[in-house]
């Protein structure tokens, strides 16, 4: 009998309650039934919600809010809106709120061990009838999602600060940055969501931290340094190389744009392209884009063949049809498809960054740029006016081969020697327009592909950038770690966006109601159960931040283990 009344004491609370349970499956989710004293405006889809079993927290999100009537008759003869009292008789009697909640994690309740020891688990069963249900209050968070105060075994920061819960604005929101660089990632979003912003708060969280270096594709030069905040016309923001100015080196395609914006300042690099540098790998993703032919395509595997390296360079020198004709013969293609390729690569070839010689006996700026990376030194590679989608394609399918290559032989060096001075850094290689890379019948082609299904084991991985992840191949959807996912619109989209997702239902129906800007449903590897966020402001207070010295992180750091 008292082991009995022992399990049905609760443990007492000191957060405000809001409802209790009513009613609810382990499979479906749970119910609460909102006080009267409360008004249902102040709940949002996506908001998060403790209920206080027996012997455990439940840490829940809201999925669904509905009007209820204990009698359908009272629908059927509304109070006059003038009659306030009679309204607020009805309140919570006649009428009432419920609310639908999907519990994610429980945790033994009383309890609040070290943030670094996080005492969770999944959900396995769900609480009594009329357990208590409230909103989550900053210890909540805090032993769910970790505090930027906790340090990892090697004295380094684990978890990063990128928002907080929905009306909750001073409590912040961590993701777990080593579980974050172990996997490819992703920023969903629609055009002017602020994918950007989102990501350069990712990307800044692995530079404080030292957890992983980065290779950024920059296609607009948004994020080497300052650049335009959008919908405000007069303001700038900082960029990567001004935040971590020892970290992050620019390379540039066109320096003299990149002088232009940064009032004289040189990049670090000038980057040449050469012809012998490129291999029918990179010209597969272009296809699309160049409108090439299945059979053009396949012409430069022919051309790579006979040819060698040295196949594009005899390609764009053949410049009469007897040329190409006999190029063509040579290599049993067709000349038709020869032609069309000619004319169709002549779009990238011609740009100014590309030299159609031979690269050897000059600096390899490729090269340079992997020494930057394996010297734990971020690389913004900026496009300046070559901001076209042929040419990011070309140049990112190009460098990115030749990194994966490299990566491959360090990791097998570092496996035979077991050596840490051996083992390569973690890298991760951020790309925008990211469908274009990643779509079905080519994905298993080029080299995000692999490095999205199988560099993991190689310590690179991928943070995709993209407002269409439906036309991303589901095999590549399906092996990303984390996703931050703001507002979209699109069917397709929304269920692209939850592939791999346990409850992708309840979810897809949060991911709906977002906000257009400064929102987004954080969910996967880096973080214990999906949450929705306003994210974290991208401005003098962050930069601040990104500054902070390490005695005042010890002194933080103190701090929250006295709360505890």
């Amino acid at each position: 009998m008292n082991k009995i009344t022992s399990l049905t004491v609760p443990y007492t609370s000191q957060r405000p309650k809001l409802g209790v349970i009513t009613q609810g499956s382990l499979g479906k989710g749970i119910t609460m039934r909102l006080d009267a004293s409360h008004s249902v405006e102040q709940l949002k889809a996506g908001k998060f919600m403790v209920v206080e079993g027996v012997q455990y927290d439940f840490f829940t999100m809201i999925t669904d809010v509905s009007l209820e009537a204990a009698n359908p008759n009272i629908l059927l003869n509304p109070p006059d809106i003038s009659d306030l009292l009679l309204r607020q008789v009805m309140m919570g009697h006649a009428t009432y709120v419920t609310v639908a909640l999907k519990p994610l994690l429980m945790t033994p309740n009383g309890r609040h061990p070290d943030l670094g020891n996080l005492d969770t688990s999944r959900v396995k069963t769900i609480p009594s009838h009329f357990s208590m249900v409230s909103e989550a209050q900053a210890e909540d968070i805090a032993r769910i999602f970790g505090h930027e105060a906790n340090l990892d075994e090697n004295h380094k920061q684990r978890f990063f600060h990128i928002g907080a819960p929905l009306d909750m604005d001073e409590i912040p929101v961590c993701i777990d940055l080593d579980r974050l660089v172990e996997r490819s990632n992703a920023v969903f979003g629609k055009t002017g969501t602020g994918k950007t912003f989102l990501t350069r708060l990712l990307i800044c969280g692995t530079l404080k931290s030292d957890k992983a270096v980065n290779l950024i594709f920059d296609m607009h030069s948004e994020y080497g340094m300052s650049a335009r905040q959008e919908g405000k016309s007069a303001s700038f923001v900082k960029g990567l190389r001004e935040l971590f100015p020892g970290k992050v080196a620019i390379f540039s395609l066109d320096p003299e744009s990149t002088r232009k914006r940064n009032n004289g300042i040189n990049p670090d690099y000038e980057v040449f392209l050469y012809a012998d540098q490129v291999e029918p790998e990179d010209i597969l993703p272009l296809q699309n884009t160049l409108n090439l032919t299945q059979t053009a395509a396949e012409s430069t595997y022919l051309l790579r063949n006979k040819l060698g390296k040295s196949w594009l360079m005899y390609l764009l020198r053949s410049d009469s049809e007897e040329e190409l004709n006999e190029l063509a013969k040579d290599c049993g293609a067709n000349f038709q498809s020869v032609a069309a390729l000619k004319r169709k690569l002549e779009q990238v070839c011609g740009l100014g960054f590309f030299k159609r010689e031979s690269g050897s006996g000059k600096t390899d700026v490729i090269e340079e740029l992997l020494d930057n990376i394996l010297k734990n030194r971020s690389v913004v590679l900026e496009f300046g006016r070559y901001d076209s989608l042929k040419a990011y394609m070309f140049v990112a399918n190009i460098i990115t081969r030749r990194l994966r290559a490299a990566y491959e032989q360090k990791t097998n060096a570092y496996l035979s020697s077991r050596k840490d001075e051996d083992k390569p850094p973690q890298l991760m290689i951020t790309i925008e327009e990211a469908h274009k890379f990643l779509q079905p019948g080519i994905a298993s082609e080029t080299p995000f592909g692999v490095i999205a299904r199988e560099m993991r084991k190689y310590f690179v991985s991928l943070l995709i950038v993209d407002q269409r992840p439906s036309a991303i191949d589901d095999e590549v959807l399906s092996q990303i770690g984390t996703k931050i996912v703001a507002q979209l619109n699109d069917e397709k989209d929304l269920n692209a966006a939850l592939v791999g997702t346990s409850d992708a239902s309840g979810l897809r129906q949060v991911l709906a109601s977002l906000d257009s800007k400064q929102q987004a449903l954080v969910m996967g590897h880096a973080v214990p159960m999906p949450v929705v966020l306003k994210t974290r402001s991208y401005d003098e207070n962050f930069y601040a931040a990104m500054r902070i010295e390490k005695k005042e992180t010890t002194d933080i750091r103190k701090q929250m283990k006295d709360l505890f």
